[in-house]
């Protein structure tokens, strides 16, 4: 009612003002900011309908969303009196429409955090809409090129634009929810380390076989299970967690799968075929469908039997003759190759 008599009786201001701070004061009673979504109209036209959700019926369909966008615009050229900042600063307005994004970012992290326990979130986590996993990526990328930022002026280096780099200001606001929000490596990673160590704590034994434990869509037990097989592939920092929180160790030699075969080794692997045939055929006519076997030595004495479907290969070759490579077009003139 104060604000009513000072903006009507001792300070009366243009009509489309009045008309925007009256409906603002309502806007902030009722919701407790003034966070107006852009496209926000005042409710209803009828009077008897605007009148019972406590809007009086002379703002009907005011578009206050609208009219609060162009006081922020206002405001940032500095064209704004004063009195009227002042005016619409006692209601709890944000300036910036950045700041009212973070706003809304930071409350939906902080309800998803608080459901799931940490703010490593798949990237199409959600919460009561907001699509928190989307938010969370931009806000580690802005972290990141803030960090890198630091690096290059720590080195003496040319610091470009800070613009879209996170401030500590907000880096600390993530880090009270989940100190670990931001890892250097992939979330993915971080996420499944987190529900690991979650499980042990709670006396859970170590999953080490896919589907054994599920938690959150993640298999921990594949998560275990890839750490290990992949242990040469993790920073020394991942190795420690790994080891010294989880008590996970590397896996042993006769634990690794055979490592797999590359497209050149494959290639060997078929010529090697063809060179048997011709060695033992004296020629390389072979029908389409024929499968040549040939034993391959593995590791120490160890021998294996592959079956290779040797004429449709070479009928591929001879497809594909403009495309080898010198080397190979030598090695198939050792064995007399027919190029048609």
């Amino acid at each position: 009612m104060a604000a009513f008599i000072n903006l009507r009786v001792l300070n009366p201001e243009h009509e489309h003002w009045r008309r925007g701070v009256e409906a603002a004061v309502i806007y902030a009673r009722e919701h407790g900011d003034l966070k107006v979504p852009f496209t926000y109209h005042v409710p209803g036209r009828d009077d008897q309908e605007v009148e019972a959700e406590g809007w009086p019926a002379s703002l009907a369909g005011f578009p206050l969303g609208q009219w609060i966008a162009d006081a922020r615009r206002f405001y940032a050229r500095g064209d704004m009196d004063e009195d009227r900042i002042e005016q619409l600063e006692k209601l709890g307005m944000v300036w910036s429409h950045y700041d009212v994004a973070w706003e809304e970012g930071l409350a939906a992290a902080r309800g998803w955090a608080e459901a799931n326990g940490h703010l490593l979130t798949p990237l199409d986590a959600t919460h009561q809409g907001y699509k928190v996993g989307i938010w969370l990526k931009n806000a580690r990328a802005a972290a990141r090129k803030a960090q890198d930022i630091e690096l290059r002026r720590a080195e003496g280096l040319l610091v470009g634009s800070s613009a879209g780099a996170l401030s500590q200001e907000r880096r600390e606001q993530l880090e009270d929810i989940d100190p670990s929000w931001c890892p250097t490596w992939p979330v993915e990673w971080q996420r499944a380390f987190h529900l690991v160590r979650l499980h042990v704590e709670v006396g859970g034994d170590l999953p080490t076989e896919p589907g054994e434990v599920l938690n959150q869509g993640e298999d921990l037990g594949r998560w275990v299970r890839s750490v290990r097989l992949g242990w040469h592939n993790l920073t020394t920092v991942q190795q420690w967690m790994c080891e010294q929180v989880l008590g996970i160790e590397p896996a042993a030699e006769d634990e690794k799968p055979p490592p797999r075969r590359t497209q050149a080794d494959k290639w060997a692997l078929d010529y090697e075929a063809a060179r048997q045939f011709y060695e033992r055929e004296g020629h390389l006519r072979v029908p389409r469908k024929h499968v040549e076997t040939i034993v391959v030595g593995l590791d120490g004495e160890a021998q294996d039997e592959r079956e290779l479907r040797l004429g449709a290969w070479l009928s591929n070759q001879r497809s594909r003759a403009a495309t080898l490579s010198p080397e190979r077009v030598e090695q198939f003139s050792s064995i007399d190759m027919r190029w048609s």
